[in-house]
């Protein structure tokens, strides 16, 4: 797609940023909301006895539709998940919608370095609530990656990126058969060396096992297999080669857990909501000094009951950023830190310092003169 912003795309997405070559930021002109479209190329069927043309329009069709029947059955309406709005083919690219609030993706936030565990336990009980109302529904996500995860201006987590691996599968499939090394080879050239994108099985606990991934993935900076290419990448997470989770702090037991060879052994997204709710009911208070010497709290009140019940707490990072905390810290009300935890009032009143100045004035005054006269004589 070499269009920029300002073109409009299927008669009603208006580009308005362009953050990558197969990815766009538009607003919907029907429902004004904003929107981001992942683009997938189509290569033409070359189906021997059929048509090109018809071949090529009949892939597009089908991978619409299958994107399009996931799309009605999840849970839209679910506050910790991005709802999927649709499929579309333009010229040679598939193109799939979902909503874009205003937020940054995780892999925007670890360019800037990674997170403490406290605040990454509160990004994964978020994704955690969202894979929980996906499988109860019988649905497996499957793209649970840094780039589809976005962190809210609250600070809350929503998942996204349903429809957009919904297409790469179904086009792997077209493309490689079923299974076997041609679909293999199709996939890990659409989806990459990414750890979150290759467990050794599918379904809800494979979903569970991308979200242990991305967890050490937001503690440690990086993924605890390697992602030099594809290859090497399978055959660590067959072979169980992994960095060890104790970099996740006390999050490392969990972590470890999810990433279980045994998906028998791994805990489900409604035992993890329950292991991160008791984990971050007894999280320390963490002091951020420069926080307090400015007088402020960081971060507002979340909207929507989260997937998991929170106490209050400063998390860290910068105040009202998508790496600070969601809540405010316990007894912070506009700079009130409660006994002890606020600068101590000037042991003058402010009101009282003009008239001492000018009486101080008045004082030195006095003492000149008699100075002046006792020297004279």
């Amino acid at each position: 797609m070499r269009g920029g912003p300002g073109q409009l795309l299927a008669g009603r997405y208006r580009l308005t940023d362009r953050p990558g070559p197969l990815r766009a930021h538009a607003v919907d002109e029907r429902t004004g909301e904003s929107v981001l479209l992942s683009a997938l190329e189509l290569p033409a069927l070359l189906t021997a006895g059929q048509d090109p043309e018809e071949a090529a329009a009949a892939q597009a069709d089908r991978l619409v539709r299958r994107v399009a029947a996931v799309g009605s059955a999840a849970p839209v309406a679910h506050p910790r998940l991005l709802r999927g709005v649709g499929a579309f083919v333009e010229g040679e690219l598939l193109w799939t919608v979902e909503e874009r609030p205003a937020g940054w993706t995780v892999a925007e936030l670890l360019a800037e370095g990674p997170l403490p565990p406290y605040r990454a336990a509160e990004l994964a009980a978020d994704l955690a609530g969202a894979l929980r109302a996906l499988h109860a529904a019988g649905l497996t996500h499957g793209n649970m990656t840094a780039e589809s995860v976005l962190v809210c201006e609250d600070g809350a987590a929503m998942l996204g990126g349903l429809l957009a691996g919904v297409a790469e599968e179904a086009l792997a499939e077209e493309l490689g058969g079923p299974g076997g090394r041609r679909r293999y080879e199709v996939r890990a050239t659409l989806v990459g060396p990414v750890a979150e994108r290759w467990p050794l099985d599918g379904g809800p606990a494979g979903d569970c096992w991308a979200l242990g991934v991305l967890v050490q993935r937001l503690v440690a900076g990086r993924a605890p297999y390697p992602e030099r290419d594809v290859p090497e990448l399978v055959t660590a997470v067959r072979d169980g080669r992994r960095e060890p989770a104790v970099v996740c702090g006390p999050l490392a037991p969990l972590v470890e857990r999810l990433l279980q060879p045994d998906p028998v052994l791994r805990p489900t997204a409604e035992a993890v909501c329950g292991e991160l709710a008791e984990l971050l009911a007894g999280a320390p208070e963490p002091v951020d000094e420069e926080r307090v010497a400015q007088g402020r709290t960081g971060g507002g009140p979340r909207p929507e009951a989260p997937p998991v019940p929170r106490q209050p707490r400063l998390l860290g990072g910068k105040a009202g950023g998508p790496r600070a905390g969601g809540s405010a810290r316990k007894g912070g009300n506009g700079g009130d830190f409660g006994a002890g935890g606020g600068a101590k009032p000037p042991r003058i009143p402010p009101a009282l310092l003009g008239p001492l100045l000018v009486g101080g004035v008045f004082a030195l005054l006095a003492l000149g003169i008699v100075a002046v006269v006792l020297f004279a004589g």
